[in-house]
């Protein structure tokens, strides 16, 4: 398997998910647009040459957009490999070369959200374990903050305040998200628009910047959504899923 890295002069050619065939979809060019104000603060993108879903983000944890204190770590967005990827070791390959850039920038170790049984959009913490990977810190909601010390001593990194008790004061469906992840720019709007021919109270946070993304009230900042003041899920939903969650 052959890897490419994407940067500002490849980023606009560059394939970056399979689910989406147009580069010109909403949901690809708000995703681009994103990576594109991230490269300058350290963030690398690193793909199969392959069409499909077989990459490594990552980013310098000081600039990630995660309330979490990881001082000197490398914060990985995500690790996918999916489909006919799987079972080849790509995953292994990307990761390898995380660990390396990382000790090559001099980092202290990385570090990952997860959860002690998978989660949707969220690392395979059996991989994890199997890579060396140890739980540093664990909010309410059984999200987890995974990481991987590249020497012994090395202080783990945890949560914020802030994430970890997640809970908010307003009331109705409440939405934070990201344009880290492509598809919320498609689906974030079906929800309103699903919410608002139904009469469910709905509200959608938009998290456009770090400084905010680092004080969220819940680890994943991609997508957290809340009811009545608790956390919900961080799963990615249609209108389908939400109208079943809302009708129990």
């Amino acid at each position: 398997m052959e890897y490419i890295r994407l940067t500002k002069d490849n980023l606009e050619n560059e394939h970056i998910c399979c689910a989406i065939s147009n580069n010109k979809d909403i949901q690809v060019s708000s995703k681009k647009a994103w990576l594109r104000e991230r490269f300058d603060e350290g963030l690398v993108f690193l793909k199969s040459t392959e069409r499909g879903k077989c990459f490594i983000e990552y980013i310098p944890a000081e600039n990630a957009w995660v309330p979490i204190q990881a001082d000197g770590y490398m914060y990985i967005d995500c690790l996918w490999v999916s489909g006919s990827f799987k079972g080849h070791g790509y995953s292994n390959d990307l990761l390898n070369a995380c660990i390396n850039d990382s000790k090559e920038k001099g980092k202290a170790g990385l570090c990952i959200l997860s959860s002690a049984k998978k989660k949707p959009f969220l690392a395979d913490p059996k991989f994890l374990k199997y890579k060396g990977f140890e739980v540093g810190d664990e909010a309410d909601n059984g999200i987890q903050l995974w990481y991987l010390p590249f020497e012994k001593d090395v202080p783990a990194p945890h949560f914020k305040e802030c994430a970890k008790h997640p809970h908010i004061e307003e009331s109705g469906y409440v939405l934070y998200y990201t344009d880290q992840c492509p598809f919320n720019a498609k689906y974030v709007p079906v929800l309103e628009k699903t919410a608002a021919e139904h009469g469910i109270p709905f509200k959608a946070v938009h998290i456009t910047d770090r400084i905010a993304a680092q004080n969220a009230p819940a680890p994943v900042t991609t997508y957290a959504l809340f009811h009545d003041g608790e956390y919900v899920t961080n799963e990615q939903m249609n209108d389908k899923k939400f109208l079943k969650l809302v009708n129990g």
